[in-house]
């Protein structure tokens, strides 16, 4: 799937969004992830186009924490 240097850069962003996120939102956790990795496939390799999509799906998540 992805090379272990891209593996890294890719669990990186996911931690530096999800920092505040309570660890029992694993749901949020994982639609974060899932986005990242949604554009990730599609070729968005730049660490902010990562960023923004993770944020935006960080974001427009269904959370009770918020």
């Amino acid at each position: 799937m992805f090379d272990p240097d891209t593996t890294v850069v890719l669990r990186a962003v996911l931690a530096e969004l999800c920092e505040q996120v309570p660890v029992l939102e694993s749901s949020t956790r994982a639609r974060v992830a899932s986005r990242i990795l949604e554009v990730a496939r599609s070729g968005e390799w730049s660490v902010d186009d990562l960023r923004k999509a993770g944020h935006d799906a960080l974001h427009n998540a269904p959370t009770m924490w918020r």
